[in-house]
C-alpha cells in the first residue's frame, strides 16, 4: 500500500477545490420524453440538453427508466440505479457519452458525404483490397 504524505493530501484537496470551483456541476436533471432529451441544469447557470440515446447504457432504456436518474458527487456524475449506468457531467460536456469502446463504435457509425464518396470510389475499383499473406 502506498502511503501519502500530508503535503500530497493537501495538494490533492487543493486540486479538488479548484475543480469544484471551475467545472460546472449538475444542479438538477430531468428527462423530456417528448423530445427524448436529457436536460441538465448546471451550477454556472447554463442548461445542457442531449439525446438520451447517445449515452451508453440508455440506448435501449424506457422513458420511465431514464427519468429515474440521480445526481451524485455534488453534481459531478449522473447515476441510473435500475440500469447500473453512470456518466460524468464533465464528460458529457466534453462529448464523451460512454467508455472508449462505446465511443469508437459510435464514431464508426458516423456518415458523411466524404465517407460515402470514398466508399463509392472504392467500390468502383472492386472494393477493399485483399490482405496480403506472407
Amino acid at each position: 500500500m502506498v502511503e501519502l504524505t500530508d503535503r500530497q493530501i493537501d495538494a490533492a484537496l487543493e486540486r479538488g477545490a479548484a475543480n469544484r470551483a471551475s467545472e460546472p456541476r449538475a444542479t438538477s436533471v430531468r428527462f423530456n420524453a417528448a423530445s427524448g432529451r436529457l436536460v441538465i441544469e448546471l451550477s454556472n447557470g447554463c442548461t445542457f440538453a442531449l439525446p438520451s440515446r447517445l449515452i451508453e447504457g440508455l440506448t435501449d432504456a424506457t422513458a420511465d427508466q431514464i427519468k429515474r436518474v440521480e445526481i451524485l458527487g455534488s453534481g459531478y456524475s449522473l447515476h441510473w440505479p435500475e440500469l447500473d449506468t453512470d456518466i460524468t457531467v464533465p464528460g458529457l460536456l466534453s462529448g464523451v457519452f460512454g467508455t472508449r469502446a462505446y465511443m469508437a463504435r459510435l464514431a464508426g457509425r458516423a456518415t458523411s458525404e466524404a465517407k460515402s464518396a470514398a466508399a463509392r470510389a472504392n467500390g468502383a475499383k472492386g472494393g477493399r483490397p485483399r490482405k496480403k499473406t506472407a
